[in-house]
């Protein structure tokens, strides 16, 4: 009975764990070979070249960071706030958050990882603005709040920062709750835009002291 072939799966897996530990430099055939316990003859049975791999270590990233986590949410439905949240939590948590912060450090070097990485970004953040826009009726605002809140995904990563008083991850979440509470009624009467009519016996031009009329 011949030996068990070490499944495709496990390469691209193999190979996700040493980009997120050394970057895609240490993505190498034999290194992933002498992880797995096996010879690399059996990777060249699936894989053309390490290039391959790379393009299929891509490919699981994006599907389980994106297409897993809006189907997760859109099965899990419910309030637009918590889904946000956990949206956020499946995507930047555990050992995906090492593969995240890897990938984007490659992104850095390399053209079509980037491009790759705007794909994704742009998938993500549309998510946010369409549950934010639920309960949040101003465009500015939402985009706004769907920046804010996917920077504090991510950036809370590379702080250093002491919160006084308080752990690291509830300052996060203090944060998140800001982001995600309700809007405050707007006032039409407060900075008038060119399509809003100002309040009566106003001209939004006029910002300054009343000026005397001109002599004669």
């Amino acid at each position: 009975m011949g030996a068990l072939r070490t499944p495709r799966e496990k390469w691209i897996e193999e190979g996700l764990r040493a980009l997120a530990s050394g970057g895609p430099e240490a993505v190498r055939v034999e290194t992933l070979a002498k992880a797995l316990g096996v010879t690399k003859g059996g990777f060249y049975g699936y894989f053309a070249d390490r290039n391959a791999l790379l393009e299929e270590m891509l490919d699981t990233w994006e599907r389980e960071s994106v297409d897993d986590v809006l189907a997760r949410v859109e099965q899990v439905g419910g309030d637009p706030r918590e889904r946000v949240r956990l949206a956020g939590q499946l995507t930047f948590s555990g050992d995906r958050m090492q593969v995240e912060l890897a990938v984007r450090d490659w992104a850095r070097r390399d053209a079509k990882v980037t491009e790759r990485l705007r794909r994704v970004d742009n998938r993500r953040i549309q998510l946010a603005r369409e549950m934010i826009g639920t309960f949040c009726d101003d465009p500015d605002e939402v985009e706004a709040r769907s920046l804010l809140a996917f920077c504090l995904a991510i950036g809370h990563h590379f702080l250093a920062a002491d919160h006084p008083g308080r752990t690291r991850l509830e300052a996060r979440s203090l944060a998140g709750d800001f982001l995600l509470r309700d809007s405050p009624p707007r006032d039409p009467r407060q900075n008038p835009g060119p399509d809003r009519e100002a309040a009566p016996g106003t001209d939004p031009r006029d910002s300054g002291p009343e000026k005397a009329p001109p002599a004669r």
